[in-house]
């Protein structure tokens, strides 16, 4: 099939669209971004792509690398995992306090920041730097050496992450964080400050529409079983509280990131990826 027609058509409609939405200006580092970007870019499973926009263009993927982090510690972890988090929607936005609360300190999912969160905490067990595994595992499934974090984009998150602070002190007087809250913080920070294009975006991303194989280099990141759970996981909680209207209307697993990119999975077909700073 040929994408390529149906993106120009939404890219037209895009860019005459007079859209209200801003860019997420309470991290410093992101106020700066032009809001008026716009890219997109579709990998399929045989390696075709169809982009349009600025699709080469690198930014900031957010909350998008929660996915990638929680696909390294469930490689490692399997089940045990789940006894730290669960895995429902919340129905609250991304840095909510209230069901924390309530739920003695286990996040309702991997999706949202005190989940994330808590997924740091696990690879900092596992590694002695988790920084470097973390970032050497996500070039390796996207056949790209050059991606990486960006620490002005870091360091401007901890100047605006009082609301992240809630939550890990939270968790922790609950018992369920193990590591330095400072330490976990800073982690949680470089992850959500990885940059990417849309092309970059896209094609790591593939390993979940081929049912955790990537299929440039067939080797198998996730088992099918593990695979399929990921993307059920997008599917209820990677929009947050708009996560069941992102499914009624699109239908396709998938994460957001305030940073203005969106990834989405087809399983057996492609991978798409979607950034405009518009985000808010």
């Amino acid at each position: 099939m040929d994408f390529q027609p149906a993106i120009d058509k939404v890219f037209k409609q895009i860019k005459n669209n007079n859209d209200p939405g801003r860019v997420a200006d309470y991290i410093p580092e992101l106020a700066h971004v032009n809001p008026d970007k716009f890219g997109v870019h579709l990998t399929t499973i045989d390696d075709k792509h169809y982009a349009t926009g600025n699709s080469e263009e690198k930014f900031s993927i957010q909350s998008i690398a929660k996915v990638l982090s929680l696909t390294l510690a469930y490689r490692i972890e399997d089940d045990n995992l789940w006894k730290r988090m669960g895995v429902e929607p919340s129905g609250t936005p991304f840095n909510s306090l209230v069901l924390l609360e309530h739920d003695k300190g286990i996040p309702r999912n991997p999706m949202i920041n005190a989940g994330a969160i808590v997924v740091c905490d696990i690879l900092m067990d596992l590694f002695s730097n988790p920084k470097k595994e973390l970032i050497t595992f996500i070039r390796s499934i996207s056949g790209n050496k050059e991606i990486d974090y960006s620490p002005a984009v870091a360091e401007s998150e901890k100047t605006a992450g009082h609301r992240n602070a809630s939550l890990i002190h939270l968790m922790k007087a609950f018992g369920n964080i193990q590591n330095d809250i400072d330490e976990v913080l800073d982690f949680y920070y470089y992850l959500c400050s990885i940059e990417m294009t849309c092309r970059e975006l896209s094609r790591t991303f593939l390993f979940l529409a081929d049912y955790g194989k990537c299929p440039y280099t067939k080797e198998r990141v996730l088992t099918m079983s593990k695979s399929k759970r990921i993307n059920a996981i997008m599917q209820l909680c990677g929009m947050y509280d708009e996560a069941g209207d992102f499914s009624f209307r699109t239908g396709l697993p998938g994460k957001s990131g305030v940073g203005g990119g969106i990834v989405a999975v087809y399983p057996d077909h492609y991978s798409i990826a979607v950034w405009s700073p518009k985000a808010e």
